[in-house]
């Protein structure tokens, strides 16, 4: 299997890393030349990441009882109002490395005993990831890839990761352009994860965890009615009600969604549970609910990945 993938990467590599001179990976399609200056994403043409962990919080098949090997990349192409992880996604956190310590981390994570390699916010970060798995796999990496995204997407750039990437973890926010570019400042969310999705489940299916390849959609559930979960149900059911959906009651009013009345405050349990009987009514029967308890530690850090991203955050060059 992955000698396949191998062979994928060397196609696409270059393709990759010539599109960071008028970068056009997501769909905001900033044409910028990222070896001179930051994308709409922040991102220069160097990975960047804010940590990489065991992380035992994800869904069950992607963590196992190991943890998933998760990669939390900096930067980010939604500018989502109440972000959780804000430092790094918009606010500019995180350490510049070389792709071979991003390949060196993957391959860290393994020999921790990782169930899969989790790569969260991939896509401003695709063409350093594919060389450092080109080099990690030459080593030995044999993990499962995750895909952990907004589900803002291309459709166009998901095609080149065909047989690369074996577990689409995606999600769709919201159910209208309107709501995206309200909360998130994306102006095209719905109408772009629609077609992403279904390229996604193109290429995978389904999430299988026998074979642990497929998609798995996530469903973040916002306060205030602002988002029609009937249209997001609707359109997933003409792909598969064997797509399993995990749906989220975490959601919390970080940073600034206290400008927003209708969602500065928590999800309440009432409306969490009407979300879930919608999705069984639409014939979802696989997948997660987060209940009102919750594990108090849900990653483990590794200490070389730590002392290594603390000694090169120490010793930047300052490429910018």
């Amino acid at each position: 299997m992955y000698r396949e993938k191998l062979k994928r990467i060397e196609k696409i590599e270059n393709i990759l890393w010539e599109n960071l001179k008028k970068c056009q990976l997501c769909p905001r399609k900033c044409g910028v030349d990222r070896y001179r200056k930051a994308g709409f994403c922040g991102l220069n043409a160097f990975p960047k990441l804010s940590n990489a962990v065991l992380h035992f919080g994800e869904e069950p098949p992607i963590s196992g009882k190991t943890g998933a090997g998760t990669v939390f990349f900096s930067g980010c192409n939604m500018k989502c109002v109440y972000c959780q992880n804000m430092g790094f996604s918009q606010n500019d956190i995180g350490t510049e490395i070389e792709v071979e310590d991003l390949a060196e981390i993957f391959l860290v994570l393994q020999r921790h005993g990782a169930k899969t390699l989790n790569l969260v916010t991939p896509t401003p970060h695709l063409p350093f990831i594919v060389s450092a798995m080109k080099i990690a796999i030459e080593e030995g990496l044999e993990l499962p890839v995750v895909y952990n995204t907004s589900g803002y997407e291309d459709p166009e750039v998901l095609k080149l990761l065909e047989g690369i990437v074996d577990i689409y973890l995606s999600d769709i926010r919201y159910s209208s352009d309107e709501a995206s570019l309200k909360y998130s400042k994306t102006p095209d969310y719905w109408s772009v994860v629609q077609k992403a999705t279904i390229e996604m489940f193109r290429q995978v299916g389904p999430f299988n965890e026998e074979k642990m390849k497929g998609l798995i959609v996530r469903v973040l559930v916002l306060p205030g009615n602002v988002v029609n979960y009937s249209e997001i149900f609707s359109f997933l059911s003409s792909l598969s009600t064997r797509i399993p959906v995990s749906i989220m009651s975490q959601y919390l009013p970080h940073f600034n969604a206290r400008k927003f009345p209708e969602i500065n405050r928590k999800v309440q349990q009432e409306e969490y549970e009407k979300i879930l009987e919608l999705a069984e009514s639409f014939g979802f029967t696989e997948g997660w609910y987060q209940s009102e308890e919750k594990e108090r530690v849900t990653a483990r850090g590794i200490k070389e990945i730590t002392k290594k991203l603390r000694f090169l955050w120490l010793n930047s060059d300052n490429r910018r």
